[in-house]
């Protein structure tokens, strides 16, 4: 008889959606209190930022030495994760005007659901009118995020089986490993509209990337060239990181986090094995520090005195937080535990900047792009976004 009410109650439980391990996991109280005090101060923080954010322009960037700011354009791939993250600290807090400022925020971004010259319209449009459509569903929301869908889905080439990155550049058809993060918007759009086209191309560049942009070790190259007329590969190379056989560490990252989002969406085993070989890549490497912070590469050679990169780990604490509802149970014990190690340090005074100081972003020491030498050392506005998101997903352990 008990076995036979244990089975009704994991089918009810996988009825309703919920996995067994989130019924497994609580949040520990100390880091519960810890993130808690990160919401409030958060919110002062941005209240500091958005007074300084000129109107039609996004944050990006402060820089410390100089305390300049950087913003962009509504076109750069950054453009969205400022309201996401007002929206997200609106959701815990109730600060309305973090709502209001990301939808006006949002009025200048919309424009972009027509552009067909970026990849990155998941990043953009997903992280703002896709949490704002969760927070409070409007037909404008949808209609804008259907749009981003249609147009992300011109740059796919069959022939290639993949998303097309960027135009404008010596490559013939680049596809980065970031560009799995912009999937989710496709994922959506499916389930949205019934139009199966969109779950399509999304798989179909899940498992061309799966097949080309991982080695052996299940550590990714950043790009991958290839072909645009016969679909084969040109060349394996690095843009981002260290050197072409060097594991930039964002972009494990990325990697880790769109197949875990690909294997939610579709229940594919295979998406879920590739995402728990790309993390135990991460969790396992012998560079990986104890803190959860990575080196802003995994081979750099200047280790353990290269910078780190708190962006990184914000994507990685995040995506274990959802990676871990679905694998074995010794593996989710390791992967909660480990984004609890990445929430602690980052909460930290080591990365975590005081009211009033580092521009009004959240975190400190993050790496944008070593290679040219832009954003080293620096708060970055996509760190803020899914440090924010991994704190969410923390708090709703066992819920």
């Amino acid at each position: 008889m008990r076995s036979i009410f244990l089975f009704c109650c994991i089918s009810l439980l996988c009825l309703k959606g919920i996995t067994q391990n989130e019924r497994l996991f609580q949040p520990d109280a100390k880091l519960l209190s810890v993130i808690n005090k990160n919401f409030s101060d958060a919110d002062e923080q941005y209240r500091v930022l958005m007074k300084m954010v000129p109107e039609n322009e996004f944050p990006k960037t402060f820089f410390p030495a100089t305390r300049k700011y950087e913003f962009s354009s509504a076109d750069w791939w950054c453009s969205g994760f400022y309201a996401g993250t007002l929206l997200n600290l609106f959701r815990e807090t109730n600060d309305t005007l973090l709502w209001h400022e990301a939808i006006k925020s949002m009025h200048f971004l919309q424009k972009e659901e027509f552009n067909t010259g970026t990849h990155d319209l998941g990043f953009m449009m997903y992280s703002s009118f896709g949490t704002a459509n969760k927070i409070s569903p409007s037909k404008n929301y949808e209609q804008v995020l259907m749009n981003s869908a249609k147009s992300l889905i011109t740059r796919f080439n069959a022939k290639v089986g993949c998303i097309k990155s960027w135009d404008n550049t010596p490559w013939k058809f680049p596809v980065i490993i970031d560009n799995m993060m912009n999937l989710e918007l496709l994922f959506w759009a499916t389930k949205f509209s019934g139009d199966s086209s969109f779950y399509h191309i999304a798989v179909t560049h899940a498992n061309t990337t799966m097949k080309n942009h991982y080695r052996p070790d299940y550590s990714s190259y950043h790009m991958v060239n290839y072909d645009p007329n016969t679909g084969n590969v040109i060349g394996k190379i690095t843009v981002q990181g260290y050197a072409d056989s060097s594991a930039w560490a964002r972009g494990q990252a990325w990697g880790l986090y769109g197949y875990t989002v690909a294997y939610r969406e579709t229940k594919d085993n295979k998406y879920l094995q590739q995402a728990e070989y790309i993390a135990d890549f991460i969790l396992h490497h012998p560079n990986y520090p104890s803190d959860g912070i990575p080196y802003w590469d995994f081979n750099v050679p200047n280790i353990p005195h290269a910078l780190r990169d708190a962006s990184a780990a914000s994507v990685l604490a995040s995506a274990l937080l959802e990676l871990y509802k679905y694998v074995d149970l010794p593996h989710a014990k390791n992967y909660v535990a480990a984004a609890e190690k990445i929430i602690t340090t980052l909460s930290s005074p080591q990365y975590k900047a005081v009211i009033g100081t580092n521009g009004g972003f959240i975190l400190e020491h993050s790496v944008g792009h070593m290679p040219s030498k832009s954003e080293i050392d620096v708060p970055l506005t996509y760190a803020d976004y899914y440090f924010v998101e991994a704190m969410m997903r923390y708090r709703n352990l066992g819920k």
